[in-house]
Order: structure tokens, then sequence, then C-alpha cells
């Protein structure tokens, strides 16, 4: 059995694991292979462009924004995300986008414009937004409770019945 608790098939075809361990293992063949190759190829072009220290400067300059961006989003998605927990709200969004915001400062640390470009659009409070938003409407929630007022409109399931704790009865003889 796999982590995902499928048995192992005896058959040709592909098997639900492997089918997930293969899509991981193209995501990772883009992180790891693709998107370097890619950064170097935008370094040198711009480099050529522009010269090897104004390339040098901005690559630099890029990981001081992201250090200062990440400072300045990730308080203020901290205060939005407390602000919604003192109202009682549950604070999916400001999580989200401040988990953005993580990412967008992490990309701008990353030597390259490829991310860089990446993690500025994940820093504008807008387009997080939009993305967040987008995110969350992809996501699969389940309601915990299910009642009446539920928004799947389908009510909780009631057994009534009478119960006693062991020490609440007389000793048996």
């Amino acid at each position: 059995m796999c982590r995902r608790g499928h048995a192992r098939a005896l058959s040709f075809s592909a098997h639900p694991c492997t089918l997930a361990r293969m899509k991981v293992l193209r995501w990772l063949l883009l992180l790891f292979i693709v998107v370097p190759a890619l950064e170097i190829y935008l370094l040198i072009k711009v480099g050529g462009l522009i010269g090897a220290w104004p390339t040098l400067l901005l690559v630099m300059l890029s990981a001081v924004l992201g250090v200062l961006l990440i400072r300045v989003q990730g308080f203020l998605a901290w205060r939005r995300t407390s602000a919604s927990l003192a109202r009682g709200q549950l604070p999916a969004l400001d999580l989200l986008e401040g988990g953005m915001v993580l990412l967008g400062g992490i990309l701008l640390l990353i030597p390259g414009f490829a991310t860089d470009i990446v993690g500025l659009l994940c820093l504008i409070p807008t387009l997080r937004r939009s993305g967040a938003r987008w995110l969350l409407s992809r996501l699969v929630l389940v309601p915990v409770n299910k009642g009446p007022g539920s928004p799947s409109g389908e009510s909780q399931r009631t057994i009534e019945g009478d119960f006693s704790r062991e020490e609440d009865r007389p000793p048996r003889s």
C-alpha cells in the first residue's frame, strides 16, 4: 500500500500513487531545472544589454526591496489576520494573503529577474487579494457544523437517548 491508502494493483495500468508521484516529479523538474536555466538566460541577456555591474546592482536591489516589502506587507497582513480573529471571523483570505507576501518576499530574495517579477506581483496588494480570492475559490471547504442554518441547507441528524456514567451507577453485587 502507498501512503494514500491505495492497494497495489497487479495490472499494467498506472497506479494512482505513481501518477501523483510523477506529477510531483514534474513540478520538481520545473522548479530545479527550468527556473534556474531561465534565470541564467535572463541574467546573461540583461547583463549583455546594460552591463555586468548594473545587472548585479539590480539583483541586489531586488533582494533589499524584498526584505523591506516582506516586513511592511507581512506586518499589515498580520494585523488584518489578528483583526479578523478579534471580530470572530475566519481569516482565510488574510492568511492566504500573508502566505503570498511570504512567497513574494522569498522570490525577491532569489537572484534572478523572472522570480523577481513573480515576487513583485505577489506583493502588489490588489493583485495579491485577487490571487488569494482565486485560490480560496479553488479550495474545497467542508463545513464543520451542519445545522438548519448551514450554507449547505442540510440539517444535523440528532440521535436521542439516555446515558449515565459508570461512576454514577450503583455498584453491582
